[in-house]
C-alpha cells in the first residue's frame, strides 16, 4: 500500500461517503458474485444491457477479481448499482488488453461474436499498466439524480478499490455527454483523453465511441487524504 495513505485514511473514506449515502437514503450493499448482479441489473428499467467485463459467463470474475455496490432506497429498491474488477497488465498495456478483447472477455476467441472489436487511440492508454481497475456499470434511479450524489457514488468504489487492490490506476470509459454536462468532474477523475475506446461488439448491442478517464494511485492518495483530512476539520471547527 502507498506509504502516503493508511489504513485508517481509507477507513475514514469509505466510512464518509457511505454516512453521506444513508443521509440521501441510500443504503449501500456489495458482493462478489455476479451471477447474482447480472440477476440484479437484467431487471432495472432504464439501465443499460450490463456489458460483458461484468459477466461471469464471458469473463474472468472468480474471488478477487472484482465486487459490485448495489445501493437500496428506504423501500429495499434498487436504487444505484456500479462495479469494479481488477486485470493485473505486468506484460501488456490498457490499449493492448482493450484491443484484444480481453477487457471483456476471458477468451475473446470463444466469447467475442463475429464483428466484434475495438479501437483506442488514447495516447495515456500505452502507459496504463501493471495493477489496473475498470470501474463501470454505474447507474443511479431517476428519483435520486441532481443531487449531488456522484462524488458520493464514486467515492465509495474508490475507497473499497483502494482497500482491496491498491490499484496503479482506475479508469472508466465514458461518453461525450457526460465529460459535456461535468458530471466525470463530479465523480473525481481528473484525467480524461478522448477515443479511449471506439467498441463494437454486436452480440451484445453495444456500439460506443467512449472517452478514456482515469486516475493514478498517487492522484487517488492525495484525493483520500485531501478528503479525509477537510472532513476532520469541519468535525473539529
Amino acid at each position: 500500500m502507498n506509504n502516503d495513505t493508511t489504513i485508517l485514511d481509507v477507513s475514514r473514506y469509505i466510512s464518509l461517503f457511505d454516512n453521506r449515502a444513508r443521509k440521501s437514503g441510500i443504503r449501500f450493499r456489495t458482493g462478489e458474485d455476479f451471477d447474482e448482479y447480472v440477476d440484479i441489473t437484467k431487471g432495472i428499467v432504464g439501465k443499460r444491457p450490463t456489458n460483458p467485463s461484468f459477466k461471469p459467463d464471458c469473463s474472468n470474475l472468480g474471488a478477487g477479481r472484482g465486487f459490485w455496490i448495489v445501493g437500496e432506497c428506504q423501500s429495499g429498491k434498487v436504487a444505484h448499482v456500479q462495479a469494479l474488477r481488477v486485470d493485473y497488465l505486468a506484460n501488456t498495456n490498457l490499449a493492448g488488453h482493450l484491443e484484444s478483447l480481453k477487457a471483456f472477455y476471458a477468451d475473446p476467441k470463444s466469447h467475442a461474436g463475429s464483428g466484434s472489436s475495438c479501437v483506442c487511440f488514447a495516447p495515456t492508454a500505452q502507459n496504463i499498466t501493471r495493477i489496473v481497475v475498470y470501474h463501470g456499470d454505474l447507474w443511479l434511479r431517476d428519483d435520486f439524480r441532481g443531487q449531488g450524489l456522484p462524488s458520493t457514488l464514486a467515492g465509495i468504489a474508490f475507497g473499497l478499490a483502494w482497500a482491496k487492490w491498491s490499484p496503479d490506476f482506475i479508469y472508466a470509459l465514458v461518453p461525450t455527454w457526460l465529460i459535456e454536462k461535468g458530471i466525470v468532474d463530479q465523480y473525481g477523475y481528473p484525467n480524461r483523453e478522448a477515443q479511449g475506446a471506439a467498441l463494437s461488439l454486436p452480440d451484445h448491442g453495444i456500439e460506443d465511441d467512449d472517452w478514456l478517464i482515469w486516475l493514478t494511485q498517487r492522484e487517488l492518495s492525495q484525493l483520500i487524504k485531501g478528503t479525509v483530512a477537510k472532513a476532520l476539520e469541519l468535525d473539529l471547527s
